[in-house]
C-alpha cells in the first residue's frame, strides 16, 4: 500500500518542517522519510504516523485510517 503523504500534508496545511519541529523528530529523517517513493520495501513507518498524529494532535490509528481511505495512491 503506498501514500500520497504530498498531497495529505497539503490538505492539512502541513509542512515538513513543521511536522519534524513539532513531533520531536529530526528534519533531515521526516524529508528523507517522505520525498522517498515508497515500495514494498519502504512502506510508510510508525514514526512517521507518529510524527504526522503528534502534530495533528490525533492518534495514529486515526491518521492511518485517514491515509487508507483518501491517499491511498495505486
Amino acid at each position: 500500500m503506498r501514500f500520497d503523504i504530498k498531497a495529505y500534508l497539503d490538505d492539512n496545511s502541513l509542512t515538513i518542517y513543521r511536522v519534524a519541529k513539532e513531533s520531536g523528530y529530526g528534519y533531515t529523517t521526516i524529508h528523507k522519510s517522505f520525498n522517498k517513493a515508497q515500495s514494498d520495501a519502504t512502506p510508510l513507518n510508525l514514526r512517521d504516523l507518529d510524527a504526522l498524529a503528534k502534530v495533528q494532535h490525533k492518534a495514529m490509528w486515526e491518521v492511518l485510517r485517514e491515509l487508507e481511505r483518501l491517499y491511498i495512491d495505486d
